[in-house]
């Protein structure tokens, strides 16, 4: 499912910016190249190892030179869990959930 969700990703990025989500994606692929944050697929690799789940959302944020991705993951329990990550390091840096909240490094 990960999958088919990335190629959707990779297929919708051919589409001219209309919106708010085309934007983040612009944004995000200028960081990258510009090598100011790691690429979404290593970004996902390193969530997925921590918090298993299938990502139902994600926005890129950038405030005062911190890139943010904001990723909601579906879990196999049908809870929606919402992680801040650091865009430049893939550290998580909070993770909220029905019942869960934690800031910093696990």
């Amino acid at each position: 499912m990960l999958s088919a969700f990335l190629c959707g990703l990779l297929a919708f990025s051919a589409v001219p910016s209309v919106g708010r989500a085309d934007n983040d994606q612009d944004r995000a692929r200028q960081a990258l190249l510009a090598g100011k944050v790691l690429p979404l697929r290593v970004v996902l690799d390193k969530v997925e190892s921590q918090y298993p789940g299938d990502p139902v959302e994600i926005e890129f944020e950038e405030d005062d030179g911190l890139y943010l991705y904001e990723i909601k993951l579906l879990q196999s329990a049908g809870n929606i869990i919402k992680l801040k990550v650091d865009a430049q390091t893939g550290e998580i840096i909070r993770v909220k959930g029905r019942g869960i909240e934690r800031k910093g490094a696990d």
